[in-house]
């Protein structure tokens, strides 16, 4: 008795594992992070070069 209970339970535990049939993978989209430029980065460089020249002019 213990070996068709045993033979019913791995029966039904196979049975399920393959209900859903083959499935074909799906291919999730590439993310892609789009580089942005704030404005700040466009400001910093001649501010820096103002900040030397004034340095320059302000040691002779």
């Amino acid at each position: 008795m213990k070996k068709i209970a045993l033979a019913a339970a791995l029966t039904v535990a196979a049975s399920t594992a393959f209900a859903g049939g083959m499935v074909e993978p799906t291919m999730e989209p590439e993310v892609v992070a789009q580089a942005t430029s704030s404005s700040a980065s466009g400001i910093v460089v001649p501010l820096l070069l103002l900040v030397v020249l004034a340095a320059a002019v302000s040691s002779n």
